[in-house]
């Protein structure tokens, strides 16, 4: 498993599909998941650190995580297959450890909610994984709008059917 970190939410044109693009932790892959507008929204609003006047339905999962005492110790992307990525919510509680399958939207939306590691299989990035741009001296650049602008230009060269929505 290789830790990832979120960069942020992107709309690819001209469907507006949204992808949540998280880029590993200690290298340079990108991994894009196309996902769905709820989805976007629920993990754009964390990130752009607003609070809705409701609890949306993973505010409300964490909710029932803490009520419970249930502990979600990591996030896991765990397979690629037929064109749909595949994740783990890895739980720990009362009852011991449980692993639910879930999408990958939704396990990355309660993460970063419950501020859990996310992880991806080497396959995964193997097969769906972008390397990021570098710059003159070779070094990664760091994730900000140079990244982001190099990583528009690939999904511009790609269509949402090329990756399963999460």
């Amino acid at each position: 498993m290789i830790e990832m970190r979120i960069v942020g939410i992107q709309e690819v044109l001209p469907s507006s599909t949204p992808v949540v693009l998280l880029r590993e932790a200690e290298g340079e892959r990108l991994l894009p998941i196309f996902i769905g507008m709820a989805e976007a929204t629920a993990i754009g609003l964390v990130l752009a650190g607003q609070e809705p006047p409701r609890p949306m339905t993973h505010d409300l999962i964490t909710n029932l995580l803490d009520s419970f005492s249930v502990e979600l110790k990591l996030v896991h992307v765990t397979e690629l297959r037929d064109r749909t990525f595949f994740a783990e919510l890895h739980l720990q509680g009362s009852e011991g450890d449980q692993v639910l399958s879930c999408r990958p939207s939704d396990a990355i939306a309660i993460a970063i909610r419950t501020e859990t590691p996310i992880y991806a299989s080497s396959e995964v990035l193997d097969e769906a994984g972008y390397m990021a741009p570098l710059d003159e001296s070779g070094q990664a650049v760091p994730a900000a709008e140079a990244q982001v602008e190099e990583f528009r230009e690939f999904l511009d060269s790609v269509n949402p059917e090329d990756f399963a929505g999460g």
